[in-house]
């Protein structure tokens, strides 16, 4: 995270400073798990099922924690910013920072990924992509709710380049929030399919749910979109942009398919004119249409396609 005082933290959050002076200096981490705390972190003390962050609040301080983020009493002693709701106060604290991080000179390029498959895997595509190009800050495993987006947002400081965030959902309306805390500059939907149709109710639900991600870009923004999905290419009209990507059809495409014994994919990827051999090392032939995805994020965000075929050919 980038240095803060707790003035400033206590502000964005909308929370009183308990035990803690206003100019105090948050470094970072931001950490949810007492267990990482050092010099400089903030805690927060997140409720849970089984357990209550609140209750390792004392642990946290001891463990060098600066401060916790709190929403009841913690013990005597132990600085904190108290809210009214933690969770809610980390997606706030995301946005401030992310805000503060486009006001500056080099703004990150913010990404986010939707769909009902492949978004991990493609996530992970546009990370090792843009990492060949400059410093990267992406979602770990799948961390694409409310709370792991926020978590992946504060790890951002001011020499990231690119921010690159998986979103989510188990009903309408968690995206649109994702994207308040922070709206993407690229929004890349994989597709549509019935995977959660039980959370969801119908697939009219679940796409009306992934065009969020599209509808919470940043004016200007870019649409990256699936052309082989009728649903997915619906949401075009929520964006100033369209890029598509698609095994049928596209502005990105794959010609020339061949799958080797062992699974893995190699195609000539087909971008405008451009044209460059891509060896996939991961499995299965539906990791292409995910590489596609990726290549059309990164492209729409200014990198050549030969620097992506290479990156897309040594990710992992």
């Amino acid at each position: 995270m980038i240095d803060l005082t707790a003035g400033a933290v206590a502000s964005a959050v909308g929370g009183r400073l308990i035990g803690l002076p206003e100019n105090t200096i948050l470094t970072g981490p931001v950490v949810i798990d007492s267990r990482q705390t050092c010099p400089g972190a903030l805690f927060a003390a997140l409720p849970g099922e089984n357990v209550d962050g609140h209750d390792f609040a004392a642990a946290a301080h001891a463990g060098g924690a600066t401060a916790v983020l709190v929403s009841r009493d913690v013990p005597a002693g132990v600085p904190a910013i108290r809210v009214l709701d933690v969770r809610r106060a980390l997606g706030d604290l995301a946005g401030h920072v992310l805000t503060a991080l486009r006001d500056s000179s080099q703004p990150p390029l913010v990404v986010a990924v939707t769909g009902s498959s492949g978004k991990t895997t493609t996530k992970d595509l546009l990370a090792q992509v843009f990492a060949a190009a400059g410093a990267t800050v992406a979602s770990a495993a799948s961390f694409n709710n409310e709370i792991g987006l926020p978590l992946t947002v504060l790890q951002a400081d001011w020499q990231t380049r690119y921010l690159v965030l998986e979103m989510g959902a188990s009903g309408v309306g968690e995206i649109a929030y994702l994207t308040s805390v922070a709206p993407p500059d690229i929004a890349v939907v994989l597709g549509v399919g019935s995977a959660h149709l039980g959370e969801f109710g119908s697939v009219e639900l679940i796409a009306q749910a992934k065009s969020e991600i599209v509808a919470g870009l940043v004016p200007g923004g870019c649409a990256v979109l699936n052309a082989d999905d009728s649903h997915v290419m619906a949401m075009a009209g929520l964006a100033d942009r369209v890029f598509t990507f698609g095994r049928h059809q596209g502005d990105v495409t794959a010609e020339q398919v061949s799958i080797e014994p062992f699974g893995r994919a190699s195609f000539d990827l087909v971008v405008g004119g451009a044209r460059a051999r891509v060896e996939l090392g991961l499995r299965g032939e539906h990791n292409i249409t995910n590489a596609l995805a990726a290549v059309a994020g990164a492209v729409s965000g200014g990198l050549a396609p030969t620097l992506v075929a290479e990156a897309l050919t040594a990710a992992k």
